[in-house]
């Protein structure tokens, strides 16, 4: 059998935000991971911090002016590395990847830097396929408790680095006990991820609507806009 997509490189990717607003937040800390070692950009992003943000990964205002870079020049490499990616058929994988896309397609469109082609990108999102290969698990499926029940370490959570290796670390331990996600080629288990993603959300938004709930569930993924 040739090489399946877990076994072979992967780019891990991974955000710290000021909020979870995906078109009004910014990135205040960008983490690139494959397995030769982690790129890192910490970036001021002209915006206030704020506390709540600040507790979840620990970047204050202080420190992104002392150190951090402009937002145009990292997300400009960011973005560089990205379409790299692509180009060289390397799958993206990112945790909750609805989120982290989006957010820097927001912020890529904000400081007028090309877009890495996200049509041909292929992503692989480890909470989708935890989703598909284990619905009926209880419990929280945050990346720390699905890590935990994978048996991969996540060190420095909630640093962009240490989620982003936890996050390929993840994707691999499910592509390999699951042939249903495992045994696909990319581009594949990318369409397929589109479709379960919709799915869940279809019955999330049912169940809020069972319990008298007029929630909406966003259908699409990796990019939400």
């Amino acid at each position: 059998m040739s090489e399946r997509w877990f076994e072979g490189p992967l780019l891990g990717f991974d955000t710290e935000t000021t909020g979870i607003a995906v078109d009004r937040d910014r990135i205040v800390q960008a983490a690139l991971v494959t397995g030769e070692g982690a790129r890192v950009w910490l970036i001021d992003p002209g915006v206030p911090i704020p506390p709540g943000a600040t507790r979840v990964h620990g970047i204050t205002d202080e420190r992104v002016r002392e150190e951090g870079a402009a937002p145009a020049e990292a997300l400009a490499e960011v973005a560089e590395l990205l379409r790299a990616a692509v180009n060289a058929g390397v799958p993206v994988v990112a945790f909750r990847a609805g989120f982290d896309c989006t957010m820097l397609s927001y912020e890529l469109e904000r400081h007028g830097i090309e877009q890495p082609d996200w049509e041909r990108m292929a992503v692989v999102d480890p909470s989708v396929l935890d989703k598909r290969v284990d619905r009926y698990r209880k419990g929280k499926r945050t990346l720390g408790a699905t890590a935990l029940h994978y048996g991969v370490a996540h060190q420095e959570a909630h640093s962009a680095a240490g989620d982003a290796a936890a996050t390929v670390a993840l994707a691999r331990a499910i592509g390999s006990m699951h042939p249903e996600v495992g045994d696909v080629t990319p581009q594949e288990l990318h369409l397929s991820q589109v479709r379960w993603h919709a799915e869940d959300a279809a019955s999330l938004e049912a169940y809020f609507r069972r319990k008298g709930r007029e929630e909406t569930v966003e259908r699409r993924w990796p990019l939400c806009r």
